[in-house]
């Protein structure tokens, strides 16, 4: 037995009701809480995040060559302006823009692929370039992003950004 407070009844006694429990709100109060109290260092995380992308050992990496974040002088007025990427490796170029309605770009030089939107742990989101290597995707990534090409033989993997 335990001490109780007078007109409480115990914890044993009280009816819980499962239907009525949100999973979901809890899941989501926990992550808060542990990346509050025990957050992924930096570091560690870029090591998974590299990890990750690397997958495919045959892949070759793209590098950033331009982001407009970055690289663009800014618009005075200018708002919601999309975010423009440029990656390469070696002949293989690919220019993307990014909104918030998703994703549309090139690779160079024009050709056929399939590109595969990875976001984390979740399942990448493939795209069809046609043959002038145009592609769109209506899902706008949110968090770290990377795009894998596969172009006849060959596999081709942006770097990680944050969108």
């Amino acid at each position: 037995m335990h001490d109780e407070m007078p007109g409480e009844e115990p914890f044993g006694d009280e009816e819980f009701d499962v239907a009525e429990f949100d999973v979901e709100v809890l899941e989501e109060e926990l992550r808060r809480a542990s990346a509050i109290l025990d957050p992924v260092p930096a570091q560690l995380r870029q090591i998974a995040v590299e990890a990750f992308a690397l997958h495919d050992l045959d892949a070759r990496i793209a590098e950033l060559t331009f982001d407009s974040v970055v690289d663009a002088i800014p618009v005075r007025g200018a708002t919601d302006v999309p975010r423009m990427l440029t990656f390469r490796a070696g002949e293989v170029t690919v220019d993307v823009e990014v909104t918030a309605q998703g994703l549309m770009g090139q690779v160079l030089p024009p050709q056929q692929a399939r590109i595969e939107v990875l976001g984390g742990p979740r399942t990448a989101v493939p795209v069809v370039a046609d043959d002038m290597g145009r592609f769109t995707s209506d899902a706008p990534p949110n968090g770290p992003f990377a795009l894998r090409l596969r172009t006849g033989g060959e596999v081709v993997v942006t770097e990680w950004l944050r969108a």
